[in-house]
């Protein structure tokens, strides 16, 4: 059983709620619904009561309210355009972004393995090695800092 940090998060309620939050933001990009109705529907899924809500809540819609911005963050990094990234891997890379310029709090190679752990789990066959190659650009541009000190050691 993982155990919560002194700072009181529970990494492995962070990593349920990650993967909720890109199951529920896949459903909000297919179906189109507003996102309260997404959110409402994923609380009462089974195991929410061990996922951190309040993060995964957070994660769903941060990434509503800034899509625009993070789409086109990310755009300097993708090969393609955002349209045609396959739509897991697109609220993968989202979720990623929203937490890499919005979420100072969680380091830059926790936001990067979750998502490649994602992409592994829902993705396509190679879905994780794109979403690494991305996320690593990206996080050496957004927060070049933290990389910076962090190749250093």
């Amino acid at each position: 059983m993982t155990r919560a940090r002194p700072d009181g998060i529970d990494p492995a309620a962070r990593s349920r709620a990650r993967r909720r939050a890109l199951q529920a933001l896949y459903a909000w990009q297919m179906a189109r619904a507003p996102i309260a109705q997404v959110i409402e529907e994923f609380r009462h899924e089974q195991d929410m009561e061990i996922a951190d809500l309040v993060y995964f809540e957070a994660l769903v819609r941060g990434v509503e309210k800034h899509v625009g911005e993070l789409d086109a963050a990310l755009g300097e990094f993708l090969d393609r355009g955002m349209d045609v990234v396959d739509p897991i891997e697109r609220a993968i890379l989202r979720i990623a972004a929203y937490e890499l310029l919005h979420r100072p709090d969680v380091p830059y190679r926790v936001v990067i393995n979750e998502a490649i752990e994602s992409a592994k789990r829902f993705g396509s066959d190679q879905g994780h090695t794109y979403i690494n190659g991305v996320l690593d650009k990206a996080a050496a541009s957004w927060r070049a800092t933290e990389v910076g000190a962090s190749r250093t050691r």
